[in-house]
């Protein structure tokens, strides 16, 4: 669906983009293609797993990257690559003919150098598709088109539990610190807040998303029991594949399918359907926050792009391949619109600033991210 508006708006594709198998490697290490490598230091990972993306803008190949997002996917690159990327609110954007992980996390957005371009794009693919039940019955496409980006109009809540995650670098935070101080000089309200359910949503996101995850490759990407399209050619052929070739998948996605079947098996789905109850405090508690704030404010990812080991111990492969998700995957948990935007880089390596918004608000995130690129 959203290919088919681009085409219609005017656009042009020029390529289709590397990516991580599955979309299950927050790093970009895994794909058939290679993996995708920093454009700033090819020693180093752009992040995933919609890493081939945000490549394609750095390297001037494309105005406009499209990425998946279902843990941090379009806002990790994004950040790691020095471009802007937004995961819109869930059910803003039609999922239509995308092949997806869990239906109530998956997203897709636009990925590019500059905000004002994201906003085009944005308005141009949201909106009301029929044929797509990941949607409210009536969605409006925001009109992003003439972003002012005033700081003076704008109450930021710094997340402080954002600073603090275990992978957490301290350059990182250093310069998203200063981005922010430059958005108070120039007339934002700029206030430190505290949500220590923070620091546990990426656990209620991991425990749903198992099981989730498990369900969807049962029912061969698709799943059943909701009424959308569904792309037999995809569920014909993934069916064949993942039977005959099933080794090939990445460690990642194997991980969490074991881990899914057995807390299935083992405890009967009792953990997944607890993290699923848990998913609507969370929700209630950004809530809560942003009833006070326009936008909340953090790192995107904890720390500086993962260096690229060709031949990593699959255990070390499993420990970088989510660290980079510390403070993204809580929104695909809750539904709510987040925003990359580059901050100055910290040894000489790209930083993103995240700030997420009340959902369908997706233009206030976008102004503030304006008003970020204003500053810095």
């Amino acid at each position: 669906t959203i290919v088919t508006r681009l085409l219609e708006a005017g656009a042009r594709i020029v390529g289709k983009t590397n990516m991580d198998d599955m979309a299950f490697t927050g790093n970009g290490h895994s794909s058939a293609f290679g993996p995708t490598l920093n454009p700033h230091d090819p020693e180093r990972l752009s992040g995933g797993s919609s890493g081939g993306s945000a490549i394609a803008v750095v390297e001037g190949e494309a105005d406009l990257g499209i990425g998946a997002d279902q843990g941090g996917s379009i806002r990790v690159p994004a950040a790691w690559c020095g471009v802007v990327g937004h995961k819109p609110t869930h059910g803003l954007v039609p999922y239509t003919g995308i092949a997806g992980i869990e239906n109530t996390i998956d997203h897709v957005g636009p990925i590019a150098a500059d905000v004002e371009t994201v906003g085009k794009a944005l308005s141009v693919i949201a909106g009301k598709d029929p044929v797509d039940p990941r949607q409210p019955d009536e969605v409006a496409a925001p009109d992003c088109l003439d972003l002012d980006g005033e700081a003076s109009s704008l109450d930021v809540a710094v997340l402080e539990e954002g600073f603090t995650r275990p992978e957490a670098d301290e350059a990182v935070n250093e310069q998203v610190r200063e981005g922010l101080a430059a958005m108070e000089d120039a007339g934002a309200t700029v206030e430190s807040v505290s949500l220590p359910i923070h620091d546990d949503a990426a656990d209620i996101y991991t425990v749903a998303l198992a099981e989730g995850t498990v369900a969807a490759f049962r029912g061969e990407g698709v799943g059943h029991n909701w009424e959308g399209w569904y792309n037999t050619d995809w569920v014909e052929s993934f069916g064949k594949f993942r039977q005959a070739q099933g080794g090939d998948f990445p460690p990642s996605y194997k991980y969490n399918l074991l881990l899914g079947a057995y807390t299935s098996q083992q405890y009967h789905s009792k953990y997944y359907a607890e993290a699923m109850n848990l998913r609507w405090e969370l929700r209630e508690a950004y809530d809560e926050l942003l009833a006070d704030y326009d936008v909340l404010a953090m790192p995107t990812a904890p720390q500086l792009p993962n260096k690229y080991v060709p031949d990593q111990d699959i255990h070390a492969f499993l420990d970088d391949a989510w660290g980079c998700l510390a403070n993204t995957c809580q929104f695909n948990a809750t539904g709510h619109p987040a925003l990359s935007v580059p901050v100055e880089p910290a040894e000489g390596l790209p930083v993103g600033l995240m700030f997420v918004g009340e959902r369908f608000d997706d233009g206030t995130v976008l102004e503030a991210g304006k008003a970020l690129e204003r500053v810095v």
